[in-house]
């Protein structure tokens, strides 16, 4: 897999295609395009890292109808949409149905560029949280019961004390258990413990 993010873009307009195409790939963006949703739904399940931008009104399939699938398999990919002035309507929809941004035409390339960069930080950032999420769930996946109720706990923001006493164990032993949570998770603080939680408790 690549790890330069692409651009996936859908326009049955075959110069709209090409020019917009110009456009990123001159920017240095890696651009795949499609002349229809359909014939982009076919490899949805090996998109690469990036972002997807589609025109709103295509014979077939809709940009709209596109989102809405998308989502339906489970594709995260942000989506910019372009769209006429007669279409704005549909594409506060498309916003509600999850689009990340929308471009009216006629458009500029800086607009353009600026939103595809913004739709792909997005995406990395999404990415990186996900693999942060899947790290702390390998390590959750390390601690014992016991050490399991004393994080939570120390999550909930109670003391030692109270612990041990809701547990039935020591102030110590409870310091002990504390101590190997702290270890197991990699967390060199409480609220670094308590970040880490909240993350997983995202997935």
């Amino acid at each position: 897999m690549g790890t330069e993010p692409l651009v996936y873009l859908i326009d049955d307009d075959e110069g709209a295609r090409g020019s917009l195409s110009f456009v990123l790939k001159s920017a240095g963006l890696s651009v795949q395009a499609h002349e229809s949703a359909i014939g982009f739904l076919r490899i949805v399940d090996d998109l690469e890292p990036g972002c997807i931008v589609t025109d709103v009104r295509m014979p077939g399939m809709t940009g709209l109808e596109l989102v809405t699938r998308l989502k339906e398999r489970g594709v995260t990919h942000p989506v910019i949409m372009i769209t006429g002035h007669a279409d704005v309507p549909m594409a506060i929809q498309a916003l509600h149905a999850g689009v990340s941004d929308f471009i009216e035409k006629p458009f500029t390339g800086e607009a353009i560029l600026g939103a595809v960069q913004a739709a792909l930080a997005k995406q990395q950032n999404r990415s990186e949280i996900s693999s942060e999420r899947d790290e702390i769930v390998k390590r959750l996946a390390t601690l014992s019961g016991r050490e399991r109720e004393v994080m939570e706990g120390l999550v909930d923001g109670k003391v030692n004390k109270v612990i041990g006493h809701e547990l039935d164990i020591s102030a110590r032993t409870v310091e002990v258990y504390r101590a190997n949570v702290m270890t197991k998770m990699s967390a060199g603080t409480l609220s670094e413990l308590v970040r880490m939680v909240m993350i997983a408790r995202l997935a």
